[in-house]
């Protein structure tokens, strides 16, 4: 991910509203739920809800799709993966452990665990 795609995810997320409903998507896994949905589990107004979705969709951390009458909205964790990526790249210099993570919609995702103690200079003993 380019640091200009990970400024526009952020700045996305960064509103209380974006950050609900987002983390409503991913806990819904990738079938998604209909924008109505969204909007009674939240208690958002269609309007609302409906400007904050477009943020989302335009840093490309949701998905649309029509089934008949109802769109329904899914996360995308390609975009999210790739956001975690970002912001861990350099974990402990580059020392960190993956760990494999199954959860995130079925999709593999790896999530850099930081090993605190790797962070730090060796101590040395005393003479």
């Amino acid at each position: 991910m380019e640091t200009k795609d990970a400024l526009t995810a952020l700045a996305a997320l960064a509103h209380e509203t974006r950050l609900a409903v987002f983390r409503l998507l991913v806990e819904t896994g990738p079938e998604g739920l209909p924008v109505g949905k969204i909007g009674e589990r939240l208690g958002l107004a269609p309007a609302t809800l409906s400007f904050h979705l477009k943020e989302l969709a335009r840093a490309d951390l949701v998905t649309t799709r029509h089934e008949g009458r109802f769109i329904y909205c899914s996360t995308n964790f390609a975009t999210m993966n790739g956001l975690l990526a970002y912001l861990t790249d350099n974990c402990c210099g580059g020392t960190s452990t993956y760990v494999p993570d199954n959860c995130c919609g079925g999709t593999s995702i790896y999530v850099p665990v930081c090993e605190p103690m790797a962070c730090q200079p060796p101590k040395k003993e005393p003479s």
